[in-house]
């Protein structure tokens, strides 16, 4: 018998004890998403559509997690969380509500269906029971691009080329800012006054990021939200697109939402 005949039996015992130990990490890996939120529905705000996800989509659907982007018609707030809904309902357990802008307010109403189980504010309004988008800015000085919004006939609103520029998406490449110019959803105004009927935030944990560079809400607005619904914070030096032009950390703070609430 010769010395590979003689080492055949080990070798074939060392590659099922390798075999083993990959079927075992392959399946602590799935318990440990398993022990997560896995669905994970975003809200855009005004002047957007579900592609402002665009970069943090493939981040979070890398980590093992279920992505959704609704696309909000921006006709009223009562439509805006009804599309909303019917994305919530689609989703086959546990779901954390992520909301940019004026989908704060939409996330706030909407996250009271049973099966949301986290709020994520992204550079967002946040209105209290019976307040508004309008109602909670009133205390605060003017955001910069109020003055760059023109109305149409029927009462939705537009952002100048030069609101968007300056004071929307900033800090972003032009040629990517053109994009978004072009693409933008005409909100409903009337959508800034509806109020809110009970704020998911009072009763569901919340986290929140907050756009240091904001020239659309006023960023000490957004910080006081942040601690008035006692969220988990953090500050990004950005524009009001914070999920675009900080992509990394805004995926980070949601897939650190999913991976806490999965283990209450």
């Amino acid at each position: 018998m010769t010395q590979s005949q003689m080492n055949r039996p080990t070798l074939i015992a060392m590659a099922v004890v390798c075999l083993a130990a990959t079927l075992v990490t392959g399946a602590s890996a799935q318990a440990n998403r398993a022990t997560g939120v896995k669905n994970i529905v975003f809200v855009h705000g005004a002047w957007a559509d579900g592609s402002s996800w665009s970069k943090v989509i493939p981040l979070l659907e890398a980590k093992g997690l279920h992505v959704v982007a609704v696309q909000n018609p921006l006709t009223s707030l009562a439509d805006d969380v009804a599309a909303t809904k019917r994305a919530i309902a689609l989703q086959d357990g546990p779901v954390i509500l992520v909301g940019h802008s004026y989908g704060g307010a939409i996330i706030t109403e909407a996250g009271n269906d049973p099966k949301v189980v986290g709020l994520v504010f992204i550079a967002a309004f946040a209105p209290g029971d019976g307040e508004s988008v309008t109602s909670i800015s009133k205390p605060y000085p003017p955001a910069p691009l109020g003055g760059e919004l023109r109305p149409d006939a029927q009462g939705f609103l537009s952002i100048t080329p030069k609101g968007f520029a300056e004071d929307f998406a900033q800090d972003l490449p032009e040629k990517e800012e053109r994009v978004l110019l072009a693409t933008q959803g005409p909100t409903n105004a009337a959508a800034f006054d509806a109020t809110i009927t009970t704020a998911a935030w009072n009763t569901k944990p919340s986290w929140f990021a907050i756009a240091g560079n904001d020239r659309a809400i006023p960023p000490e607005l957004e910080k006081a939200e942040a601690a008035r619904m006692k969220a988990t914070s953090i500050t990004l030096p950005s524009s009001h697109l914070a999920m675009l032009s900080h992509p990394k950390e805004v995926a980070e703070l949601i897939e650190q939402a999913a991976a806490k609430t999965g283990t209450k």
